[in-house]
């Protein structure tokens, strides 16, 4: 085992570098945009959102803010959506990765939980993060919770705003940290130089 600081490398037998499966990205856009806004709005209006003491103002002025907020919220959306995608390309990631490590003899027991020093599922999560792979800004700690809690992307008719501005990132952390700690500690992470792998983005229709 390796020690870099304050974290533990498993060792990886031989000098090769093992190819991994490509990782393949869902960026497929969200359909029906004008939709994801009605209900945005629907939500502003529905959830009272702007303070009834500020009802008084002219009603151009309040139409104008109503649309800011829905603006708003959609953006939240869409960043959710977008989260979701890139936590359920990087399960079904790590689910083949886990298959071939099991089928190369020198990989097999870098997995298994009874063994010390061993790799958990979140060290692939943390070999994305040490192979600095680009995700356009998304969270891979808060992708793979969202993913964990939902199987499918929830619709926003389902969201409250409270949810969208202030509590999906809390609850997408809370869940990945919780699935992290159901692996044995210590989990030592993955020698980065070690492995290889592409990253494809799909716009799955």
């Amino acid at each position: 085992m390796d020690i870099v600081g304050d974290r533990k490398f498993v060792e990886v037998p031989g000098d090769k570098t093992h190819e991994l499966p490509p990782l393949l990205v869902n960026s497929s856009k969200v359909k029906r945009l004008d939709r994801v806004m009605n209900m945005a709005a629907q939500i502003v209006v529905s959830e009272d959102i702007i303070p009834d003491a500020d009802l008084p103002v002219l009603d151009a002025g309040m139409d104008r803010r109503k649309m800011d907020l829905a603006i708003n919220l959609v953006d939240q959306y869409l960043s959710l959506v977008s989260h979701w995608q890139w936590g359920d390309s990087i399960l079904e990631w790590i689910r083949q990765c886990e298959t071939t490590f099991e089928s190369r003899l020198e990989l097999r027991n870098l997995l298994h939980a009874d063994l010390w020093p061993h790799a958990g599922r979140s060290s692939f999560v943390q070999l994305l993060a040490d192979k600095a792979v680009n995700t356009d800004g998304v969270s891979l700690g808060e992708a793979v919770g969202l993913r964990l809690t939902f199987r499918q992307p929830p619709p926003i008719s389902c969201c409250s705003n409270q949810f969208l501005l202030y509590l999906n990132s809390t609850m997408a952390t809370t869940a990945f940290d919780t699935w992290v700690h159901m692996t044995p500690a210590p989990i030592s992470c993955l020698p980065p130089e070690r492995f290889d792998f592409k990253v494809v983005r799909m716009s799955l229709q």
